[in-house]
């Protein structure tokens, strides 16, 4: 390398020094081209990194048919559940990601035509004409903390939700814990601002057990506008299903504030040395285990309410502050350690806590196993099925046997002796395999008269009874051991009995099937009706107050509804019943003169209804909530699926099957246009858990129009099950259907009619093949109605009740 002497004194330093200035000047436009050069090239070389053609495996003229049916395979096959391999998830990912591209229109023609996802559509520059005419930066090159989908914090990755995923898992566990969801968007700026407490929050939030979710608009549309999220970025909470939004300044305290505030009201109850004695002796009318948290804290801490809202169903809960001189006694009498929360939970016995825990930082994962050990009573009531089934499990293998010895006894005094006798017996003979529990005969008769059908008429009405069960239709395998009056006889018997059935479990002689316990709790449900009302009524309360007027929109268009259809009809009667009273006497002449020849009134109300009449209504948008989604629990709707031009004969044809079922009170009849709900059918069919089984019909060429007219659903709106029938034509032949149909035509007719009645026997030989195959569709209908009121078919459950609001456009 050449070396520069140090400068003389003749000035030459001053040449050397202008010649180094005017080369840093030609190197910086030098510079500029350079890395110009490589952003380009960037830009260059930005295309996607993948084609969903090649990830699915189908070609560019596929159909909508054909990908979803690829995409189906292909997701079953790689679900990291069901696939171990490595790069299972990742390629699942891929997969969705482009059906996500081909299974919308607008986006597959974007890609199509100019070869670009939602991934590079930002960056590639290409969207508006050729690559070379575009400027491509990268976002990392001027450090913009935006908010696209490939540079997403991984801490909110982890947490995206999509459509699928909230119906089928956050609504369900909602009624277990709160969820907080964040509505963000692609570059979306007031998103960065919110990050910081976003994270904070939902680092301690998680911690408790508060559910955290985050929903992208520019990838879950469909998500966002079912949760009413119109404007980024927004923060909303579901809890029991319900969406409540956010509306305050995004900082820890308020969103701390605002979980806390989606918990009811009465999960936790204060208790001092007043009122201690009132809740634990209330364990025997709740038939629940009793939780006191003594801690020195003046308010319950969320974590408390958390818990406390998990197991609401299982345990009741209470909270101590030790800070109060009104607890003193109760900290005296169970010796409480001040210095540490500590956590008692009371059974039967409210003297001695039947378990504690104490520990200063008490996490959630204990907390939740100590609740979990103690859910039931040691000797808890079956009150309702659900009770029953966890108490007294369905058998699964040979090693995992329950048992349950029941007592069957009464609630008046006379019993409690007895009653006490056997809490004695199950506290001193716990075992694993072996549940104890009791059932007052008087509150469930049916299941009492089945399991003491064999008892002499001589033995006592308190019976203690084995069973084991065998399936989830209520088959159980029992056996009936003493009869109990608390006695050491009766005690040794029943010991003896459990030590033969733990070598011998053939000692089970009975078998029977079990009929659904009734809800002794249902009767509570006007108190829970009314405190869900309260908190209904506050959030309304509070989203009139914040202008929310968007969200508010469905329910001021079923307020005003309601009015317009109530004033209405007000009207409407005030008017007819002036012109009725006016012509009373001429109907009355005129009815005399009715169809079937008796002396009318002048009205057709007043007219008994018919031998065979079956009352069926329509399901719409109107009646949807009510014949269905709100159906009482025990109560199913039996729907007809029919189109327009079959609507006359399979509503005859339906009503002359179901009429010998319409003496119970738990079914509803009602039929469905499929001509104008077909979106409503294929999405029902979509969320069954066997759709499989269901759209075994599709042919393989990927066709999902398929025919539903002739289907009869089930619809269990409480336990959100279906059972479906399918119509099988039976191939009557046309003549001897006919004539069935001119008997069931003819009706009340005698046998000496006139030969004029022939005419329209003839015009019925000569119906089409298409209208009596439409009539067969419902032959076996009768024998499916059997099995149904038998509990023998097959139940399809399903997340969530699909709206009904869509009307299918003619075509």
């Amino acid at each position: 390398m050449p070396t520069l002497n140090p400068p003389d004194g003749d000035g030459s330093s001053d040449v050397l020094q202008v010649t180094v200035m005017a080369r840093s000047k030609m190197s910086v436009p030098l510079v500029v081209v350079v890395v110009l050069s490589v952003l380009l090239t960037g830009a260059t070389h930005a295309g996607p990194e993948m084609d969903p053609y090649k990830i699915l495996g189908v070609t560019r003229s596929a159909s909508q048919a054909e990908i979803k049916k690829v995409y189906k395979r292909l997701a079953k096959e790689w679900h990291p559940d069901k696939n171990k391999n490595p790069g299972a998830e990742d390629m699942f990912i891929k997969i969705t990601k482009s059906y996500e591209i081909l299974s919308n229109e607008d986006k597959r023609a974007n890609y199509d035509r100019y070869g670009q996802t939602d991934d590079t559509q930002p960056y590639s520059g290409n969207r508006y004409g050729q690559r070379h005419d575009s400027f491509y930066f990268d976002e990392s090159f001027f450090n913009f903390p935006f908010n696209s989908k490939n540079h997403r914090d991984f801490a909110d990755s982890k947490y995206i939700l999509h459509f699928n995923q909230y119906v089928s898992d956050v609504v369900p566990d909602s009624y277990k814990r709160p969820y907080l969801i964040k509505i963000t968007s692609d570059w979306c700026f007031s998103c960065i601002h919110i990050e910081p407490v976003w994270k904070e929050v939902v680092q301690e939030m998680e911690a408790l057990g508060v559910g955290i979710g985050v929903v992208d608009v520019g990838y879950e549309r469909r998500l966002a506008n079912h949760l009413g999220a119109h404007r980024t970025p927004s923060i909303l909470g579901v809890i029991n299903g319900k969406v409540t939004f956010f509306h305050y300044a995004v900082a820890k305290e308020h969103l701390r504030q605002f979980v806390e505030d989606l918990l009811p009201q009465r999960l936790v109850e204060r208790v001092t040395d007043k009122n201690d004695l009132q809740f634990l002796n209330s364990w025997h009318e709740l038939n629940k285990p009793h939780v006191l948290l003594f801690d020195q804290v003046p308010v319950v801490p969320l974590l408390f309410k958390l818990t406390a809202f998990a197991y609401k169903d299982y345990l009741q809960f209470g909270y101590v502050d030790q800070g109060l001189s009104e607890t003193a006694n109760l900290q005296k009498q169970f010796n409480i350690n001040t210095y540490a929360p500590t956590m008692l939970v009371f059974k039967e016995n409210i003297d001695k806590p039947a378990d504690i825990i104490q520990a200063k930082g008490m996490k959630k994962q204990i907390i939740d196993e100590f609740m979990s050990n103690n859910k039931f009573l040691l000797v808890p009531r079956l009150v309702n099925q659900k009770l029953f089934d966890e108490l007294c499990p369905v058998k699964q293998f040979h090693r995992r046997r329950k048992y349950c010895v029941l007592l069957i006894t009464g609630d008046e005094e006379t019993f409690s002796f007895g009653n006490q006798a056997f809490l004695s017996f199950a506290s001193t003979n716990a075992k694993e395999v072996v549940r104890y529990a009791y059932v007052y005969q008087r509150l469930q008769q049916p299941l009492c008269d089945i399991l003491m059908q064999n008892k002499d008429s001589a033995q006592s009405p308190t019976q203690v009874v084995i069973l084991e069960r065998r399936n989830a239709a209520g088959k159980a395998l029992f056996k009936p051991v003493t009869a109990w009056n608390g006695s050491e006889e009766d005690k040794q018997r029943l010991l003896e009995e459990l030590e033969r059935l733990q070598k011998d479990p053939s000692i089970l002689i009975h078998d029977a099937m079990l009929p659904e316990l009734n809800n002794e709790f249902a009767s509570m449900f006007v108190i829970r009706w009314i405190y869900a009302s309260y908190d209904y009524l506050s959030e309304v309360i509070d989203d009139i107050l914040h202008n929310n007027w968007r969200e508010m929109m469905p329910l001021l268009s079923l307020i005003f509804s309601a009015l317009f259809i109530l004033f209405g009809t007000v009207v409407i009667q005030a008017f007819s019943d002036s012109s009725d009273d006016k012509q009373t006497k001429p109907k009355a002449k005129d009815g005399t003169k009715a169809e079937n020849g008796s002396p009318g009134t002048g009205g057709t109300s007043s007219r008994p209804p018919k031998k065979n009449f079956v009352e069926v209504t329509e399901l719409t948008d109107i009646t949807y909530m009510s014949n269905l989604v709100k159906l009482r629990p025990g109560h199913m709707n039996i729907v007809l699926v029919l189109t327009d031009a079959s609507k006359n004969i399979l509503l005859s044809k339906f009503a002359k099957e179901v009429y010998s079922f319409t003496g119970s009170l738990t079914l509803h009849f009602s039929f469905l246009n499929i001509d104008k709900h077909s979106h409503w059918m294929n999405t029902l069919l979509e969320y069954a858990q066997d759709a499989t089984q269901i759209d075994a019909e599709e042919d393989d060429s990927g066709n999902h129009k398929i025919d539903y007219t002739g289907y009869v659903l089930a619809l269990n709106g409480h336990k959100k099950y279906l059972c479906l029938f399918k119509p099988v034509y039976t191939g009557e032949d046309l003549d001897n259907k006919s004539s069935e149909d001119e008997g069931g035509a003819s009706g009340g007719r005698s046998r000496s009619s006139s030969r004029d009645d022939h005419p329209p026997r003839k015009s019925n030989r000569s119906r089409s093949i298409s209208t009596l195959q439409i009539h067969h569709k419902l032959d076996r209908l009768g024998l499916w109605m059997e099995r149904l009121m038998e509990g023998t078919l097959p139940r399809y459950y399903i997340p969530a009740w699909p709206g009904l609001d869509k009307i299918t456009p003619v075509k």
